[in-house]
């Protein structure tokens, strides 16, 4: 399986398979691209990209200088997203559109992961059309309190999508497509995914958004071999 370490303006990121349908994988809160190697998520998709059915393109965070910077408001910190935003959009989409030769992309991640894919592909499904989260939170309220304005507002699925209408509403209809997944075993409960993905499926229900929420048992808990699981489970699907 092929493997190439790629400096895309500051960032490094790690690009798997040679032919496919390109997918950004987001790493989960304060996580580095390597982490998908590391905990066994790439040899979940060994099949497919053997295959020349996928290209994986797994990107550091930028947590730590945004969302989990403690010592910040919240506004603040949603304001340092925007840096993250910014080299996602402007820097690693267009490398991986031409690396890749085609214009749409997938996002996924598990984790605060989920959030990030699920935020990119409501924000820009023209970009991103599909987004496959595994165990999220989707209301960045949870990251802390403090000042609230328009940064964390156009950050906060629960927020922007509880109030979409009009032809924006009507563009997510037609170009966004999300799949939240979440176990609900151990720490499922703890960490809020269990509660937000169904929060957040009920709300893009409401919104007629296209979606589906795939809760797995009671024995499947918030950590890497589930998502393992659920990774070669669902992803081949739209491959």
């Amino acid at each position: 399986m092929s493997r190439r370490a790629i400096e895309v303006d500051g960032g490094t990121v790690l690009a798997y398979g040679h032919y496919g349908r390109p997918v950004i994988a987001f790493p989960s809160e304060e996580g580095e691209a390597h982490d998908w190697e590391d905990r066994g998520m790439v040899d979940a998709l060994r099949g497919p990209l053997e295959a020349g059915k996928l290209k994986l393109y797994c990107v550091p965070s930028f947590d730590r200088e945004s969302w989990t910077r403690r010592d910040l408001s919240l506004e603040e910190r949603a304001q340092r997203h925007g840096q993250y935003e910014r080299w996602i959009l402007a820097r690693l989409v267009p490398f991986v559109q031409a690396d890749s030769h085609t214009h749409e992309l997938i996002a996924t991640g598990a984790s605060f992961g989920a959030y990030h894919a699920a935020n990119f592909c409501l924000k820009r499904a023209d970009l991103f059309p599909l987004a496959l989260c595994m165990s999220g939170v989707y209301d960045v309220a949870v990251q802390g309190g403090g000042e609230r304005g328009d940064s964390v507002y156009f950050n906060n699925p629960m927020d922007y999508v509880r109030n979409a209408g009009g032809d924006h509403l009507e563009w997510l209809r037609e170009h966004a497509s999300l799949l939240l997944v979440c176990g609900q075993g151990r720490w499922e409960d703890t960490t809020g995914a269990l509660e937000s993905t169904k929060r957040f499926g009920s709300l893009l229900g409401e919104q007629g958004i296209r979606h589906e929420v795939d809760l797995w048992g009671h024995d499947v808990p918030h950590d890497w071999p589930s998502w393992q699981r659920q990774i070669a489970h669902h992803l081949p699907r739209f491959l």
